[in-house]
């Protein structure tokens, strides 16, 4: 008796539901940790107006989007981050969701923080914030960031 793939499908697939096994891999729980150590890493960097730890960060297609419709790339934003006329008194990501996706990673959260000015003013800054990463051989980048006032 021959069997073909076709013939096989069917009951590997029954078998993985009865199973409950789902289309995540393995690794996944991996990456997504991979995933939370570049956020924190790119927290820290930001609220430190650290250029360079951002940089390494950063995919060169970057696409960086601020609440107020400002667009940067990876070259702008890491020239405004070395030339800020404020630094952070205060960054925390509030909440933060992570889902990887193949190569992709989603991020969300609450972007709650205090920036003080040369000038002596402080303005609060509360954001919801939507980051999307993206695997690059080894190494987890960047790719894409939005935000919206709450």
């Amino acid at each position: 008796m021959n069997i073909d793939r076709r013939q096989l499908a069917l009951p590997a697939l029954a078998l993985g539901l009865a199973l409950g096994l789902t289309s995540v891999p393995a690794f996944a729980g991996a990456d997504e940790d991979a995933v939370a150590k570049n956020v924190e890493a790119f927290r820290t960097a930001q609220a430190a107006g650290n250029a360079e730890g951002l940089a390494s960060l950063l995919a060169d297609d970057l696409s960086y989007s601020h609440s107020n419709a400002k667009i940067d790339t990876k070259a702008s934003l890491l020239d405004g981050v070395a030339k800020a006329n404020y630094k952070w008194t205060s960054l925390d990501y509030k909440d933060p969701t992570i889902k990887v996706v193949g190569p992709a990673a989603i991020v969300r959260f609450t972007f709650v923080g205090e920036q003080e000015f040369t000038d002596g003013k402080k303005t609060p800054q509360n954001l919801h914030i939507l980051m999307n990463w993206q695997k690059q051989g080894n190494d987890w980048k960047l790719l894409s960031r939005a935000a919206t006032k709450l």
